[in-house]
């Protein structure tokens, strides 16, 4: 008897699990992992985001010309160097995204600048000529992430992070 009731008990609970994450959208999901894999990696959640926004605008199914792929845009070779298997599953191209922004963070020592411009170029281009890459596309990149990296600040100094996207 208490055997059923146990297994009655895991159901109940299963099947709650289940009503609660069919309530939630991919965008929650991507943003709870977004926050989970930012503050791991130690890298500010509103750069992770404004990158997000502009790369995907949080569709972990988008595809560029160029070939990069998921949530965070990832090219192929740069998904593998950070052992992302799957482009499109969210936990493991945020993560991967993540973890290639905190490696970029040390290596342009936190300037979000540099930082933002190699996630977009790559980081050999900046690394030889920094912010002197006359890219109109990058420079225009990089103004555009920084808007969205201010606004995001301000709403989180207001409580209000989630509800931008």
């Amino acid at each position: 008897m208490k055997w059923a009731t146990a297994l009655s008990f895991v159901l109940l609970i299963v099947n709650a699990r289940a009503q609660v994450c069919a309530a939630c959208s991919v965008q929650d999901v991507s943003v709870g992992w977004a926050e989970y894999y930012a503050a791991m990696y130690q890298v500010p959640i509103e750069l992770v985001a404004a990158i997000i926004d502009e790369e995907s605008g949080w569709n972990p199914h988008a595809v560029s010309k160029k070939g990069a792929a998921g949530i965070m845009q990832l090219m192929p070779a740069t998904a593998r160097r950070f052992g992302v298997r799957n482009r499109f599953v969210v936990q493991d191209n945020i993560r991967g995204g993540v973890g290639y922004l905190a490696w970029l963070k040390q290596k342009f020592h936190g300037d979000l600048r540099l930082i933002t411009a190699a996630y977009y170029v790559g980081e050999v281009t900046i690394s030889l000529r920094g912010l002197e890459y006359s890219s109109p596309d990058v420079q225009g990149y990089v103004k555009r992430i920084a808007g969205r990296y201010r606004r995001r600040r301000a709403l989180r100094a207001r409580g209000n992070f989630r509800r931008q996207r």
